[in-house]
Parts: C-alpha cells; structure tokens; sequence
C-alpha cells in the first residue's frame, strides 16, 4: 500500500486518517476537503456555536498543526472534480493525485425548499455547514420572525436555539406529529410539550405552500390557509446522501455508496464510510446518519484497508439537545410493536420493545437511563418491561451476569 486518498474532510474523514497513522501506516495520505476549514464536529453547528456559545477552535476536531505533525496532506476549499478509476486517480482544480486505496466520507447535503416556492429567497437557510450557520446568525435578534419547516430533530433544535434568542417561532410539520419518521408517539408527545411550553406556535399536518418576498422572505402561505409573517425561514426537511462523486464514477448506489460489511464499494479500491455510504445489516440495508456512525465505520474501514478483515457492527446512539433537555438515544427503534414509559419525574425514558426484544431507548435527561439501555441493547439483553416501567426500581439491578462490567 503507497498512496491512501479520503476524499471529504468531516467527522468520518479525519477519524479514517487519524486511524490510519494509529494503526502504524507510514504511507502518503491526503485528506481532500470542499470546504476552507479543517474538519469539525457538526453537532455544536446549531446549537452552542449558533448561540455564540462556543467559538471555531473549538469546534475543529484537532488543530491544524495535528495533520501537518502526522505527515497528512490537508487540501481544503478543494471540491474534487473526478475519479479516474482506470488509472486510479483523483482529479482535483486540475491535479492529478494518484492513490492505491481511496475512501469517499463526502458525507450528506441538505434538502433544501424548491426555488419555485421562494426557496432562493434571501433570509431562507439550511443547517448543515460551517457557513450555512455563519450566514444565518446575524438574523437571529430578539424580536424578529422565524418559520421553522420541518419537524425532525434539526429543525427542533433550530426552534429551541431562535426561541432562546428571543425570536417568535413558527414551526410546521406536514406530517400528523413531530418527529414521526424517528421517534414514537410517547416522545413526539414530549417534544411538543416541551416547545408549545417555550413559547413555540408548532403546528402540525401543516404544509407550505410558498414563500413571500421580493428579494428578501417577508411571510409564507401554509397550506392551512394562513399567512404568518417572517424575517427568516430555516429548512430542516432532511439530509441525502452526497453521491454524486461516486455515481459519476460508477459506483454502485443503493440509498447511499453501497458498500460490503467491510466499507468496500463496488470498486475493490474504493471504500466509503459515514453519512454517504449504506451498509449490510441484520438481513438488510442501512445507512445511518450520526457523529458516532461516521466515526466507527471510518475507522473500521481505515483498519480493513490495512488488512483487518473486520465486518462493521455498529452500536448506534444519538443525542440532540432542546432548551434545558439532553435528548440520549441508543439503539435502532425499526420495527417496534410496544413503547415502555419510564417516567422519573425530571429524568424519563422511552423503552422500545419488539415482541420481548428490546430494540432502543429515548432518554429524556436521564443519563442513567441511557447508559444503562445502550449496554443492554449491546449484549443483547432484554429487561422484563414491568420492571422498566417501574421508576421505584433501580435500573443498575438489571446489569447482571459476567456480561457487565459492575461499575456503571
């Protein structure tokens, strides 16, 4: 192995390189990034770096100094222009840069309002990126206007962060409730009352219509008929995979880079991991879209592209934080049939069961909770749900057995 290119300079990007050189490889790797800054962590983008909270150095996920100190090539503000896998090289501004293993971490892009309703209007945003946030920051000024479409988890957010600005809140969700691609009921029904609670006009089985303005977004028609007005427009309607590097190379795509159970695609040379890349799991497909994901897949690639032979297992878990409440999720909730309420008063869990089988928990400030559903889930242990259910028994007496370690 000579020349080990990372084409996307995010969370899994970095993670990959900084496996490679910890698994010993002394080989040329150039970390190719689109946009002008070194790789940092995304979560903080709208939450504590939107609030002013938390400034650019620590955002980034190690100093620049680490690539150069590690003998990794960093390009950034470079889009990649092609892949020439016939001659396997990556085309980029015109350079040519050859490599003997290449993996694509170009991660996802965000779904943006149609130009035909008013979504190239100014004041109308997305959350994804660095700049993304940048631009929409100095609008967020107590006393102005905000309409939220969309009510998933960066929308949520989007909504707690304008309402702790001080901004009236619109948000609409076209779908019967909040969070239904995602969540149960149980927690869509937390969420509402949490952000009607703060203030927040959240509607749902609202869709929009259009947009209003000239040149600058003023108001919106929603298709319940009414015209609220605005001074800024968020869209937080979902995320797609960033494929067309690799379709255009031709690659395979199967909701996302297809890749094996080890991070290969289609191309025995060509690897994948995080946000754009699917992947075999429990009889199926999936491609999940976490911080923790793209960590573990990259490195897990970086340690098969160095001969491993490692299949990729993740142990999925998310978070999300609204207003004063840490929202902890472990686990995968596809294919539920029961949810089991935990309510401790403050800390509150949601426990999702399939027939007997715990599959996820929603822990709503409950740390503890969390903690304890994720080892759970991890060994495969499935706790009887009336004693889930019971706030008066101490979840740690569910830890049992050679499997766990004591300490929790």
């Amino acid at each position: 192995m000579k020349n080990i290119v990372v084409i996307g300079a995010g969370q899994a990007g970095a993670a990959c390189v900084a496996r490679l050189r910890a698994e010993g490889f002394a080989g040329p790797i150039t970390l190719i990034g689109a946009e002008p800054v070194p790789p940092y962590q995304r979560p903080p983008l709208s939450k504590a770096y939107l609030l002013g909270e938390m400034g650019l150095e620590r955002l980034l996920l190690r100093p620049e100094s680490y690539y150069r100190d590690a003998g990794i090539t960093l390009m950034l503000g470079c889009p990649v222009d092609a892949i020439d896998r016939a001659s396997r090289q990556v085309i980029v501004g015109g350079q040519t840069i050859p490599y003997d293993a290449l993996v694509l971490t170009t991660g996802s892009v965000p779904r943006r309002l149609p130009a035909a309703i008013g979504g190239d209007l100014d004041g109308v945003h997305v959350v994804r990126g660095l700049a993304d946030v940048d631009a929409m920051a100095p609008g967020l000024q107590p006393g102005r206007r905000a309409l939220i479409v969309g009510g998933g988890y960066i929308g949520l957010e989007a909504a707690a962060v304008a309402r702790k600005r001080g901004m009236e809140v619109t948000l609409i969700e076209m779908a019967p409730r909040i969070l239904q691609r995602v969540a149960a009921p149980e927690t869509s029904d937390y969420f509402r009352t949490l952000h009607r609670a703060h203030g927040v006009d959240l509607r749902e089985g609202v869709g929009l219509t259009r947009l209003l303005g000239a040149g600058h977004v003023t108001g919106a028609v929603l298709s319940d008929g009414t015209e609220p007005s605005c001074d800024m427009v968020i869209a937080g309607i979902g995320i797609a995979p960033a494929t067309a590097l690799a379709e255009t190379a031709g690659l395979e795509i199967e909701n996302g880079i297809k890749t094996d159970e080890h991070g290969r695609t289609s191309d025995p040379a060509i690897w994948a991991a995080g946000d754009c890349a699917s992947f075999p799991h429990q009889g199926g497909r999936i491609r999940l879209e976490s911080v923790q994901n793209a960590i573990d897949q990259a490195e897990t690639v970086a340690q098969n592209i160095l001969g491993a032979g490692m299949p990729y297992r993740p142990q999925p878990w998310f978070w999300s934080d609204q207003y004063d409440v840490k929202l902890q999720i472990a686990g995968l909730n596809t294919g539920y049939d029961r949810v089991v309420v935990r309510d401790g008063g403050p800390q509150r869990s949601h426990w999702y069961y399939a027939d007997d089988r715990l599959l996820a928990v929603d822990a709503m400030n409950d740390p503890r909770g969390y903690m304890i559903g994720k080892r759970l889930i991890a060994a495969g242990v499935s706790p009887d749900p009336a004693v889930v259910a019971d706030p008066g028994q101490d979840l740690k007496s569910l830890l049992q057995g050679s499997v766990f370690d004591p300490k929790v």
